[in-house]
């Protein structure tokens, strides 16, 4: 496994997939594996897709949405992803500390002291130490989570599989759009990792099928532990997995190595709205622990206050935040898909692309107003498929403008 696609088994494991899987109990397991296999088979393309952007024009992924959206119209979107990854540093680390105060009792705000400094001192540390620990933590987190899986369907063997009645009713529509959402919460992130690849269509499918399967996994072992054991909080279903100490470290550590995910964007998203190269955090200088920790002082920030929000407010649910996310980043993603790939648009000069403004607006609208309705295939395909085409239209009106508008410029000449 190479080493972007280690860190995006380590962005998979995490405890936000775990309790998202644990919400489709009411699926039962037949019906929630199918949502869980459709869901990310469909985010797993779109963050393929997102990748590939970014790889194809060598830019992060925030630099890549101004190709689309303008220079200024990119700067919207970087200021979005720092909004969604400090509320995704809180969650992480709410869940994280509550998860594991219900193993060891030291109190909540303990906890998120310890996951948040661990987090810090995770992103200041040289890429080299840190790739070397990062081998070791996965490797521990993979053969935990093996042995999590075993417990759990070794259960089910035994007589699981039904939904508990006393299971939040969810439909078809709404668990599969809880299965892309995870999938495309990390479409501002990917190409920050893919975009400097020297075989790049390869890095980025690799790092994507990784974590799909990996957030697969996730989502089947919360889904499997809640059919069975009727348990959707994680400390609890380690508990009665028999995973004492080694629960509390696949909690800490599955949270800290996506919080550094969160962190690294959150740089890359900072830096995007800074033109001067000179603060690049890609500058090839030799890196002291003082440059590490000025370089990354975005990331740090970002965890800081992820820390103290979930000191003090309540994060138990996260599902009108994955709907904010689909409502930002689906419409983002569809004008870059048919920008790049159907009608071969690229615009950088341009400090703010109306039409691609326009058809965002449109995009975003739609989503929510499909958030109204349950259809069976949710709501992030069929808003993606309508902006695409909107997009398309507005392009193609937007030339025969100027076609007309350099017609009459020249009659008048």
């Amino acid at each position: 496994m190479s080493r972007i696609s280690l860190i995006w088994f380590g962005a998979a494991v995490s405890i936000a997939e775990i309790l998202t899987g644990a919400c489709l109990e009411g699926l039962g397991l037949r019906r929630g594996l199918l949502v869980i296999v459709v869901g990310h088979i469909i985010g797993g393309l779109l963050l393929y897709l997102a990748g590939m952007i970014g790889a194809k024009n060598k830019e992060g992924a925030m630099k890549s949405s101004a190709l689309s959206f303008g220079r200024f119209g990119s700067y919207f979107f970087a200021v979005m992803n720092i909004i969604q990854l400090v509320g995704w540093q809180g969650i992480m680390i709410f869940d994280a500390s509550y998860s594991a105060e219900g193993i060891l009792g030291i109190g909540h705000r303990w906890w998120c002291l310890i996951v948040g400094i661990l987090t810090v001192v995770w992103i200041v540390l040289g890429r080299k130490s840190r790739d070397k620990l990062n081998v070791i933590v996965m490797v521990l987190l993979m053969l935990l989570t093996v042995v999590l899986s075993f417990i759990i369907f070794s259960g089910i063997r035994n007589g699981g599989g039904a939904a508990s009645g006393l299971a939040e009713a969810v439909s078809i529509g709404q668990g599969l759009e809880l299965s892309i959402a995870m999938p495309l919460s990390w479409i501002p992130m990917i190409a920050d990792y893919t975009y400097k690849a020297e075989k790049p269509v390869k890095t980025t499918l690799s790092a994507c099928a990784t974590y799909s399967l990996a957030s697969m996994w996730m989502y089947i072992i919360g889904l499997g532990a809640a059919v069975i054991t009727h348990e959707t909080r994680i400390d609890q279903i380690m508990l009665k997995a028999g995973l004492g100490a080694a629960g509390l470290y696949i909690i800490v550590f599955s949270c800290v190595t996506t919080n550094f995910i969160d962190a690294f964007s959150c740089n890359q998203s900072t830096y995007a709205l800074i033109p001067e190269e000179r603060f690049s955090p890609d500058t090839k200088e030799k890196q002291t622990l003082k440059k590490n920790v000025i370089l990354n002082l975005p990331g740090i920030i970002d965890t800081v206050i992820g820390t103290v929000a979930a000191m003090l407010f309540p994060m138990e649910n996260i599902t009108e935040f994955l709907y904010f996310i689909g409502s930002i980043f689906a419409p983002m993603i569809s004008v870059q898909i048919a920008d790049n790939f159907i009608l071969g648009h690229k615009n950088e000069d341009r400090r703010v692309d109306i039409t691609a403004g326009l058809a965002w607006i449109v995009g975003f609208i739609v989503y929510r107003l499909l958030m109204k309705t349950d259809m069976v295939f949710g709501y992030t395909i069929p808003d993606m498929a309508i902006t695409v085409v909107v997009t398309i239209v507005f392009r193609k009106l937007s030339e025969l403008s100027k076609s007309h508008s350099l017609r009459g410029v020249q009659n008048v000449n």
